[in-house]
């Protein structure tokens, strides 16, 4: 029997909780089992949604009042996994809305401030005592909280690091993700179509005219640009993590207000 996407869930916190206490512990060959495994239902995962978004959309009433209430932490949750990159406030509503169902009215950028500084509370007073927390990206120049943008405290140090070229990177990456949730859907919703329009529209080669946006030309164009800057965001983003790692761990996951962590001469 296929597990509901709350077991899936719930596999995937256990799985990532895991993933943790195997990095610290070094032990690396259970680090790369459990990541398989982690991707493995993070995959199942996104089946599942995508076949629940299909069966709201084919009732005329709004089905989705049927659906469970979820709280705005695991909405923000849902949406930043789905983009796998740093996102601002209105593009994380943007999405959730899209694929998973109306955001909730507290989904705004004054709240996710709140909620941010929630979760750093939580994490400075009993680290990992949640399967993930809801985090800053960091800037790479002064490792500081970046302005606006949420990340997700399992992804790696250098997925939470924004540098010059990070931006365009993180949109291109969030271009495919859409593009690929879209594509496994069997028929596209309007408001689906619209996101993966907007995201398109700057992406040279992404657009033909008006005409319908296909997915796999989205993916295709996307990752043509990603290749041109992908190396020297990786280089970047690597060197930041690696003064990153010199601070402590609520400060890597919400950044340091006290002073630059520079490199080694």
């Amino acid at each position: 029997m296929a597990e509901s996407i709350e077991d899936l869930e719930g596999r995937i916190d256990d799985l990532r909780a895991a993933v943790r206490r195997a990095v610290v512990a070094r032990d690396t060959a259970r680090v790369k089992a459990l990541r398989a495994e982690l991707r493995a239902a993070e995959r199942d995962w996104e089946q599942a949604i995508s076949e629940l978004a299909d069966g709201a959309e084919a009732d005329s009433q709004p089905a989705r009042v049927e659906v469970p209430l979820v709280s705005m932490r695991d909405q923000v949750h849902h949406a930043l996994t789905l983009l796998s990159a740093p996102a601002a406030p209105k593009l994380i509503a943007e999405v959730h809305n899209a694929f998973f169902g109306a955001a909730g009215p507290g989904l705004v950028a004054g709240k996710l401030t709140h909620l941010r500084r929630d979760e750093e509370r939580s994490f400075r007073t009993a680290p990992h005592s949640r399967p993930y927390y809801l985090c800053s990206a960091l800037t790479a120049e002064h490792l500081a909280p970046a302005r606006g943008l949420l990340a997700v405290s399992t992804w790696p140090l250098e997925h939470r690091i924004i540098g010059p070229l990070s931006p365009r990177v993180d949109f291109l990456t969030a271009t495919i993700k859409v593009a690929e949730q879209a594509a496994r859907m069997p028929e596209q919703t309007l408001t689906v179509a619209r996101l993966l329009r907007r995201f398109a529209t700057s992406i040279p080669g992404a657009v033909d005219g008006y005409e319908a946006v296909d997915p796999a030309i989205v993916i295709k164009a996307a990752q043509a640009e990603l290749a041109v800057h992908a190396d020297a965001d990786r280089a970047d983003r690597a060197a930041a993590a690696d003064r990153a790692r010199r601070l402590d761990e609520a400060e890597q996951l919400y950044g340091s207000r006290l002073r630059v962590i520079r490199g080694s001469a």
